[in-house]
């Protein structure tokens, strides 16, 4: 970043202090319009200001954490590289720069600095400038600093054997580091994670229930927009917060960055389109969703002669008696069930536009990136097929139609086809064929793994058939090392993920939709029973009742549905890429199809839950009052 500690923390109070006064400004605008002091509007002002704060003045340590963790996650394809280089040529210089040249940043700029800090004068020779870079790794990865005091230390080896196997010593240290990492990392993460799942998602859902009787007995005390404040945006926020931070602990070296970007089929997932269609889809449902307020603050009802309300009696339900249909009480409302069924539609809208746009985005691609997941998993046995032709004397641009000829039926036989086809028919190089921005294999198949073993086949294979056949062979052994690792590390992620994701899409949903059913409920049988005091109906204490359980100063379902509805969609979208970052570390693609597809899980469950829900209780209550007269 191109700016100095001081000027960080300049924006930062800037910052709260802008906020702040514009907040100030704005409440007494509002004291001098209405003479009444906006206590809620100040309050949620000041935490807004401290928010910009806080995310200001810990933004470039955010942004340093991100990029140490991604440069993190390329140490174990570094120590790769210079190990393969270096079982043939024995040079650090040009080892570092070899995988300087073919990683990606930001450890590849990392690399290049080494090299400039000897350009420039600041140290005088390569090792000494590693160490000093080295140093920066010391409290966060000490395994990548001891693999490459092994590199450094095979140079001193009196012979070549010994000197492989420093080699090959090295490339385990940091495999072995990453595992230990990430094996405290799944049993540190573990009770966070359900904190945060029980304080963000059970618990509010739960405290939902209550909000009803609640906003009753606290008359003019707890509105709507308290309801929407809290459970739209401070919970939501609490749980981004708490989640992020957890995330933060992820050490990296393990579920690498895909190279997405580079996939012919990107394009489609960086289109705007489908926001476009998604949000023509999901207006007609919007506009559902809103007809009761619509109906009610707008004249349009009364061009035609229509009245703004109707009872169900006169729509042909008469077991709902006269209970209207919208049920607005004065200015309070609505209160009735059509307006809370009719809600269900903007949830339901707006489930339908993420729904449609993540799958437009990503139905094709993520096809791709399953086949190359795949393929990832039969590359070792496959390389090690390549690394004996080479061994054979086969040269590397015949050996991969022979190679697809004995792997038919498997993913590996299309990559190797592909590659031969671009050999054979196109006249293309080993190297272009692999990695032609047009039409080079690896372009269909975005996979670091593939295209760092591809590289170092094609850099090995200029020094001798001999020594690439050697490359493969290692490269071969690091792959099922790393897929062993993997394996163990999704089986001890396994229960969490498989937890959260069947609470996140069964049961908060589920517990939400009895939640508005509930509501619905409870303010129907209490309209009912003021009908019934209206009519000169002798119930007990009636009056007194309804004086304590007063329906205007209830929170009306009609809105507490829609901020349920909205809450779980901010709730899914937070826990889906925290799972997702948790599982694979930072990836976009998976992120965004696992999205849409637990939406339509989760959204659907409680848009039906709600419906029958609210249904059922609502003709449950009918029949238990219509005995009252």
């Amino acid at each position: 970043m191109q700016t100095t500690p001081e000027q960080a923390l300049g924006l930062s109070v800037v910052s709260f202090v802008s906020v702040f006064l514009l907040t100030l400004l704005f409440c007494t605008g509002i004291f001098l319009i209405t003479n009444t002091i906006p206590v809620l509007v100040f309050f949620l002002g000041v935490v807004g200001s401290f928010f910009v704060y806080y995310v200001t003045y810990t933004y470039p340590q955010r942004l340093a954490i991100r990029w140490r963790l991604k440069a993190s996650s390329q140490m174990v394809p570094a120590i790769l590289y210079i190990v393969v280089y270096m079982r043939h040529t024995s040079n650090l210089e040009r080892a570092i720069g070899f995988a300087a040249e073919h990683l990606q940043p930001p450890l590849s700029l990392d690399l290049r600095k080494i090299f400039y800090n000897v350009q420039v004068g600041k140290y005088t020779t390569i090792k000494e400038s590693l160490d000093a870079y080295l140093e920066t790794w010391r409290d966060s990865s000490s395994e990548f600093i001891e693999a490459f005091h092994l590199i450094e230390s095979s140079l001193f080896e009196a012979n070549d054997a010994q000197r492989i196997r420093t080699l090959e010593k090295s490339l385990q240290v940091v495999l072995d580091g990453v595992y230990d990492k990430m094996l405290r990392f799944t049993h540190d993460v573990r009770s966070p994670l359900t904190n945060v799942y029980m304080l963000g998602v059970i618990l509010p859902t739960l405290g939902l229930a209550l909000l009803p009787l609640a906003s009753t007995l606290l008359p003019g005390l707890l509105q709507w927009y308290h309801v929407f404040i809290l459970f739209n945006i401070l919970v939501p926020f609490f749980v981004f917060y708490l989640t992020t931070n957890v995330l933060a602990q992820r050490p990296g070296g393990y579920g690498e960055t895909e190279l997405v970007e580079q996939h012919p089929l990107y394009y489609q997932y960086a289109s705007n389109k489908p926001y476009i269609i998604g949000a023509l889809l999901a207006l007609p449902f919007l506009i559902l969703g809103l007809l009761p307020l619509i109906f009610h603050f707008t004249p349009i009802l009364s061009w035609f002669g229509i009245t703004s309300d109707v009872t169900f009696a006169q729509i042909g339900m008469p077991f709902f008696g006269e209970s209207l249909f919208f049920g607005f009480q004065d200015s309070n409302g609505p209160f009735g069930i059509g307006s809370l069924l009719l809600s269900l539609a903007i949830p339901f809208g707006a489930m339908l536009m993420f729904a449609y746009v993540f799958r437009a985005k990503t139905k094709e691609i993520i096809l791709q990136r399953n086949d190359t997941r795949a393929l990832e998993k039969e590359f070792a046995s496959s390389l090690f097929q390549v690394g004996n032709r080479l061994g054979d004397g086969v040269p590397a641009e015949l050996v991969f139609g022979k190679v697809a000829e004995s792997a038919q039926g498997l993913k590996t036989e299309a990559f190797f086809r592909r590659v031969n086809y671009n050999v054979q028919q196109q006249g293309m190089s080993v190297e272009r064929a692999l990695f032609d921005p047009q039409r080079g294999a690896t372009l269909y198949y975005p996979s670091q793994l593939i295209r760092t073993s591809m590289k170092i086949l094609v850099e090995s294979s200029k020094k001798g058939l001999a020594i690439a056949a050697q490359s493969l062979m290692a490269i071969s052994e690091y792959i099922k090392n790393i897929e062993k690792i993997n394996d163990r590390l999704r089986d001890l992620l396994a229960e969490i993920i498989s937890d959260m994701k069947s609470n996140m899409t069964f049961l908060a949903p589920l517990l939400a939709g009895v939640v508005v059913g509930l509501a619905g409920m409870i303010t129907l049988i209490l309209s009912k029973l003021q009908l019934l005091e209206l009519a000169g109906s002798d119930i007990g204490n009636l009056s007194t009742l309804l004086s304590i359980f007063d329906v205007a100063n209830m929170i009306p379902p009609y809105y507490l549905q829609i901020a349920i509805g909205i809450y779980l969609i901010e709730i899914i979208f937070i826990l889906t890429a925290t799972l997702v970052t948790v599982d694979a570390g930072e990836d976009t693609l998976q992120k965004t199809h696992l999205t849409g597809k637990n939406l339509v899980r989760g959204l659907m469950l409680y848009l039906i839950t709600a419906g029958l829900s609210i249904v059922v209780l609502s003709i449950l209550s009918s029949v238990v009052l219509t005995g009252f007269k």
